[in-house]
């Protein structure tokens, strides 16, 4: 079926679903070898399990699914136990509520990780992913070791994204909001343009209580303004900052090896102070 276009332009990782890993027979998003479905918070939440060790949750952005990672899922699952999720409304995983929002998502990987018996995980979460990730680590700070977060906001208004790129949403939204009778496919497009565009709202206050280290990325030409992705980083007390150069939002795929690489770094490596003396090494 064809999605909206709002969520094509908005998100590339909708198109980008439909790579593959070079070399790589596994389809990653609808492999029955590693997925099952968890009965969580009144939904049917498909998830898949690949690689052995420590665990690391991995969060898809708006309209995605799990194949969006298919060309970070086999690089992490060599040293961790990658758990990697559809999201509420999104991919094969099943709602049947006419509401949504990031707290209510963020709350179901944090009874997705219990149902898996998993106390704590390294997180990365790519645009919605990002901000459900913020959230989890600050509605759940207990369940997130380390976070990553690329493409992520606090608002939902221009302060946060770009005016062109409301100017291509704002259309697609008044369209469904207008439309009096939706089908099944219509009202869960509505219910993740509703997402889109009338959320999140996370204070500033929210962002100092985050415990855990926290790298914050972006591109350079995100549809995320780079003064608010270094808003970010400069609210939360353990974080990097890392904005790529020649870089729109899916910096997971389109600088893949760059991006998995400086991840995998992150999380191996313990989070240092970095002031006086140090910042001239």
């Amino acid at each position: 079926m064809k999605k909206p276009a709002f969520l094509i332009l908005m998100f590339t990782c909708l198109y980008l679903q439909s790579w593959s890993q070079p070399g790589s027979a596994i389809p990653y998003g609808n492999n029955p070898a590693a997925g099952k479905y968890y009965s969580i918070r009144g939904i049917k939440m498909y998830c898949e399990i690949y690689g052995k060790g420590e665990p690391l949750l991995i969060i898809h952005g708006n309209g995605g699914s799990i194949s969006n990672f298919s060309l970070n899922i086999p690089y992490f699952a060599k040293k961790y136990k990658v758990i990697v999720a559809d999201n509420r409304s999104q991919g094969k995983s099943v709602d049947k509520g006419d509401s949504l929002s990031y707290e209510m998502m963020a709350d179901d990987f944090d009874a997705l990780l219990t149902e898996l018996h998993v106390d704590s995980a390294n997180v990365i979460g790519w645009s919605d992913g990002g901000i459900n990730g913020l959230l989890l680590a600050i509605r759940h700070p207990k369940k997130v070791k380390k976070l990553a977060v690329t493409g992520a906001n606090l608002e939902p208004d221009t302060s946060a994204v770009f005016q062109e790129v409301w100017d291509i949403v704002n259309p697609e939204y008044t369209l469904l909001k207008n439309k009096t009778h939706r089908n099944a496919l219509e009202q869960n497009n509505w219910k993740l343009m509703r997402l889109l565009v009338e959320q999140p709202h996370i204070p500033l206050s929210a962002l100092h209580t985050i415990s855990c280290p926290v790298l914050v990325m972006g591109g350079d030409h995100d549809v995320i303004r780079e003064e608010h992705t270094m808003l970010i980083y400069h609210n939360i007390p353990k974080a990097y900052l890392w904005i790529l150069p020649n870089s729109g939002h899916s910096t997971p795929i389109v600088y893949k090896d760059m991006f998995n690489q400086t991840v995998a770094d992150f999380l191996q490596k313990p989070y240092r102070v970095i002031k006086g003396k140090d910042r001239f090494n």
